[in-house]
């Protein structure tokens, strides 16, 4: 279960401490006119299309683990992740529900079993439709260079606490869409997601988030 967490975490680079200046950024000047500008884009963002890259470094292992798929967004709460390499694993997020494929193994889950659950799954939604700087289970702060923003989020709630030192979220200043997300947990891990060849306001069919 655990795995499976993770993956729909980064649903979902490098060590920071948290007292540490990110290098290239400053902190942001004025916090309430990016969070209302954030907000605005991201609600004009229909759907999202893109291809992604995962880094995952363990502490345990000296090479990192990389992974490249396929990746889909659609208002209102639908994920669609698909991994193709160097292996194949499929995530699907529609509201409430999370189904994964493993190979031949299938698991449904639902969030409203599951608080921690609903909690990670919360924080891929809040990233795409730039609701994250509004979500009370974490505490904020935002830096910035000429081209984009990061967004700092330090787990403040019980379970998220327990597993995430930091989750960093960048996104471009032209359109505000993510570019990567950062998730330091309390082991030393890290998972970084890296989106590119971004398609924005694509007609995406329901059918590539159902789950049944």
């Amino acid at each position: 279960m655990r795995k499976l967490f993770i993956f729909v975490a980064i649903v979902i680079a490098t060590t920071y401490s948290l007292k540490a200046q990110y290098t290239g950024y400053i902190p942001i000047a004025d916090f309430a006119k990016f969070k209302t500008a954030f907000a605005a884009a991201s609600q004009n963002t229909i759907s999202i299309k893109s291809d992604f890259a995962q880094e995952k470094n363990l502490s345990m292992l000296s090479e990192k683990i990389i992974s490249k798929g396929k990746f889909w967004y659609k208002k209102e709460s639908k994920v669609r992740m698909e991994y193709n390499q160097p292996y194949l694993y499929l995530m699907i997020i529609n509201k409430d529900k999370v189904f994964v494929k493993d190979g031949t193994k299938e698991n449904k889950v639902s969030t409203k079993s599951n608080k921690l659950f609903k909690q990670i799954n919360q924080i891929m939604i809040d990233c795409m439709q730039g609701t994250a700087l509004n979500n009370t289970d974490f505490k904020t702060r935002v830096f910035e260079n000429k081209t984009s923003s990061l967004i700092e989020l330090t787990p403040v709630a019980k379970g998220l606490k327990d597993l995430f030192k930091t989750i960093t979220v960048v996104v471009d200043k032209k359109d505000f869409s993510v570019t990567s997300i950062n998730m330091q947990e309390q082991s030393g891990d890290n998972t970084v997601l890296r989106f590119s060849n971004k398609e924005l306001n694509v007609t995406l069919a329901d059918a590539l988030f159902s789950i049944k």
